[in-house]
């Protein structure tokens, strides 16, 4: 069943009654709905368009953590063949909000590493909501470096509202861990392309997200931290989220005027929760691309644009 927010109850209500018409057909009512049908279906399809087309900073908000749509395993399951997935960082546990693994892109060999949100109660909670742990990034570390060590590009998928801040994960060292892992990804000699699905939140997205290309989704938002958190900094009143979204430039067009992200992925309309295979398959499209404009870089190449490419960002022209 579709799950609507709150922005597109216009879109809800047409569809709604899409619906009511069909199960009057269905239940072999003789009055003729087709055209009924029809119309509602072009207003529908319109008005969402409308709304998609004009979304402020707060509803990509919305958009980028829609409970449907798809996360990292969807990905996995959608262009990664014959993936093998690794457990553990060998050092205190297995955490479940990184997946990663090895696997075919396209035929060719890839480290995967992605945060999972999961998609029902108990799965959510099993991968902490995509909050990673220590032992998370340490992981990453570890296919990193078996990865760089077999000459394997990486993919990395970032969907995250920031790193776990529990008690246990800053006792076992959460900071060291995501500097760590983002030092990993600037010393990788194989190319590595970054994906913002939904979330990109902070030093938990920048850990596994430092990449030669980093690609977002139309709807995606990347921050430094939740405009919740901000307009509670800020203002000390959450409700403000909305005023701190706008002011925080956190969208995709955002990111790629700063100069932050390489490439907007477009998204089917009304979001990749809408059509999830065909935005898994723009983005499968857009990482090929990324590869391939990196295709014949040495390892110090590869290196030194990414350093390069970070070091940029925030430097003013003159």
């Amino acid at each position: 069943m579709r799950s609507y927010l709150d922005f597109e109850k216009p879109v809800a209500e047409l569809e709604a009654k899409v619906e009511e018409l069909r199960a009057m057909q269905a239940g072999g009512n003789a009055v003729a709905v087709d055209e009924e049908i029809g119309r509602l279906e072009a207003k529908a399809s319109s008005a969402l368009q409308q709304l998609y087309n004009d979304l402020t900073p707060w509803q990509k908000t919305q958009v980028a953590r829609h409970p449907q749509r798809p996360h990292c395993i969807d990905y996995v399951n959608g262009l990664i063949t014959d993936f093998v997935p690794l457990a553990g960082d060998r050092k205190f546990a297995d955490d479940a909000a990184i997946v990663g693994g090895f696997g075919r892109f396209r035929g060719e060999s890839v480290c995967l590493i992605g945060h999972e949100k999961g998609s029902n109660t108990d799965s959510r909670l099993k991968h902490n909501f995509g909050m990673a742990r220590p032992e998370g990034y340490r992981k990453a570390v570890r296919l990193m470096e078996m990865a760089d060590h077999f000459g394997i590009p990486v993919i990395c998928l970032v969907d995250t509202a920031g790193a776990y801040p529990g008690i246990g994960a800053e006792e076992r060292g959460q900071a060291e861990a995501i500097a760590r892992s983002t030092e990993a990804c600037l010393n990788l000699g194989v190319a590595n392309v970054a994906v913002v699905l939904g979330e990109g939140g902070s030093g938990g997205a920048i850990a596994i997200a430092t990449a030669n290309r980093v690609l977002m989704l139309e709807h995606a938002i990347y921050s430094v931290i939740s405009p919740e958190g901000a307009a509670s900094i800020l203002w000390r009143d959450t409700t403000k989220a909305q005023d701190a979204a706008t002011n925080m430039k956190i969208t995709a067009q955002d990111m790629v005027r700063f100069g932050v992200i390489d490439t907007i992925i477009p998204e089917p309309v009304g979001g990749a929760h809408r059509e999830p295979t065909a935005a898994i398959a723009a983005a499968g499209d857009a990482i090929a691309q990324a590869f391939g404009d990196l295709k014949g870089l040495d390892a110090k190449a590869l290196r030194q644009q990414r350093r390069d490419k970070f070091l940029a960002m925030g430097r003013l022209g003159g």
